[in-house]
C-alpha cells in the first residue's frame, strides 16, 4: 500500500467535522474515585466526565470528537487504572468492574468488541510480565541465561498461538488493535498485514486506525527491501566510484567470487571494531576466491580514504558516492544502521545478511571447508 485508499482519504477527510452521541454507565466499586471520564488515545486529557456514585454507579452521556478507541478512566490521584473502550456513533456501554483490580475484573456490556479486546488486553499483560521477570532473571544471575531463554522460548510460543486464536475469532473487528501490538511485522508480515486489512475494514474511521495505516506503510517499505536480500535473490546490482574518483565499478564485475558487500563508514565505532575480523577472514580466503566490497556511507573524502589505511583493508574494491545516508546503493539496500552485509555467493545470489564476527567467520569456514 504505497498511498492510502480512496476510502482511507475519505475518512480522514471527515474527522472532526461531526461529534457523535455517547453514552458510558455501569458500576465500578471500590473505585476510590468521585469521578470517572473519557479521554482519547492521543493524550487528550479529558473529554466528558461523571461523578461517581456512593454505590459505585455512573453515567457519561454527550458527545466525542469522533467513533475511535477510547479510555475510561478513574479520575483519582493515585490511580493510572483506565478501561480501554472502541466507542461507536450511539454506542450505549455499560461497564462493570471493581476499582481494585481493573485490569482483570471488569464486564463491558452492549460492546462485544470492546469486551474482547479488554481480555487479549489482559493476555498481553500477562505475557509482558513473564518478559520482564525474564529481564530480572538474566540481568541478576547470567548462568541462567540459557535456560530462561528457554522458558521465554516456550511462553512465547503460547502467547502467539493465543494471538492467531484471537485473531481468528475476531475477523474484521476493531477489537483487533489488541493483535496489532502482538505481532511482530519483521516475523510474521503476513499475519502483521491482514490485521492492519481488518482495522481497516471495521473501523476506518477511526484516527488510530488511519495512524496505524501510515505506519504499515513504513513496515511495507521495510518488508519490499527485505523481501529482495533474501537468501537465494540475485543481489541488486549498483554501479559507484572507487577511491580513485574516476574508475566506476560494479557490485557484478565480481561475479564468480564469494562477496562480503560491507556498508560502513569511518566515522562508525562497531564498524571501525568490526573491521578487523573482516581484515583476517579476506588474508584468511581470498586465494580460495573470497573477496570484499566496501561500500562507505562517508562525506568526506580524506577521512574515508585514512581509514581504509588505517584500518589495513587492503583489498581495492573500495567505493562511495559520498552521500552518507542519501547513498544510492545503501537506499538499494534499505540500509537503516550500519555496518550492515549481505555475503553474495558465485552466482551473486545472496547466502545471508548482517553476519558479523563470529557468525561469519562460521560461514566462511562452512563455504570454504567443504
Amino acid at each position: 500500500m504505497k498511498k492510502l485508499s480512496l476510502i482511507t482519504l475519505m475518512a480522514i477527510s471527515f474527522i472532526g467535522f461531526n461529534q457523535i452521541d455517547i453514552k458510558v454507565s455501569g458500576n465500578i466499586f471500590n473505585s476510590g474515585a468521585d469521578s470517572i471520564y473519557i479521554s482519547n488515545f492521543q493524550g487528550k486529557p479529558y473529554y466528558l466526565g461523571s461523578k461517581i456514585n456512593d454505590d459505585g454507579t455512573f453515567l457519561i452521556e454527550g458527545k466525542i470528537d469522533q467513533p475511535d478507541y477510547y479510555k475510561l478512566k478513574l479520575n483519582h490521584p493515585n490511580s493510572k487504572k483506565e478501561i480501554d473502550l472502541i466507542i461507536r456513533n450511539n454506542s450505549q456501554i455499560e461497564v462493570y468492574g471493581d476499582g481494585n483490580n481493573l485490569e482483570n475484573f471488569v464486564n463491558i456490556v452492549n460492546s462485544d468488541e470492546s469486551n474482547n479486546m479488554y481480555k487479549h488486553m489482559i493476555k498481553l499483560r500477562e505475557f509482558m510480565n513473564k518478559v520482564d521477570s525474564a529481564r530480572l532473571i538474566i540481568k541478576s544471575d547470567t548462568s541462567k541465561i540459557k535456560e530462561t531463554k528457554k522458558w521465554y522460548d516456550q511462553e512465547y510460543s503460547k502467547f502467539k498461538a493465543i494471538t492467531k486464536t484471537f485473531i481468528a475469532r475476531n475477523r474484521n473487528s476493531a477489537a483487533l488493535y489488541a493483535a496489532y501490538f502482538c505481532v511482530n511485522p519483521q516475523e510474521d508480515f503476513s499475519t502483521y498485514e491482514s490485521v492492519i486489512k481488518q482495522l481497516e475494514n471495521s473501523f476506518i474511521e477511526s484516527p488510530t486506525v488511519i495512524k496505524i495505516l501510515k505506519d504499515y506503510e513504513q513496515q511495507k517499505a521495510k518488508q519490499i527491501a527485505n523481501d529482495k536480500l533474501a537468501p537465494g535473490k540475485i543481489a541488486p546490482d549498483f554501479e559507484e566510484l572507487k577511491t580513485d574518483r574516476k574508475t566506476m565499478m560494479k557490485l557484478s564485475d565480481l561475479r564468480g567470487k564469494i562477496v562480503l558487500l560491507d556498508f560502513w563508514a569511518s566515522w562508525c565505532g562497531p564498524c571501525r571494531r568490526e573491521n578487523p575480523t573482516v581484515v583476517n577472514l579476506y588474508n584468511k580466503y581470498k586465494d580460495k576466491g573470497f573477496t570484499v566490497m566496501s561500500v562507505s556511507l562517508d562525506k568526506d573524502l580524506t577521512k574515508w580514504l585514512q581509514a581504509i589505511e588505517k584500518d589495513n583493508l587492503s583489498w581495492s574494491n573500495h567505493v562511495s558516492d559520498l552521500k552518507g545516508w542519501a547513498s544510492k546503493a545503501g537506499k538499494e539496500y534499505g540500509v537503516s544502521g550500519i555496518p550492515f552485509t549481505v555475503l553474495i555467493d558465485r552466482e551473486g545470489k545472496i547466502i545471508a545478511k548482517n553476519l558479523r564476527g563470529e557468525e561469519l567467520k562460521n560461514k566462511l569456514d562452512l563455504i570454504f571447508n567443504k
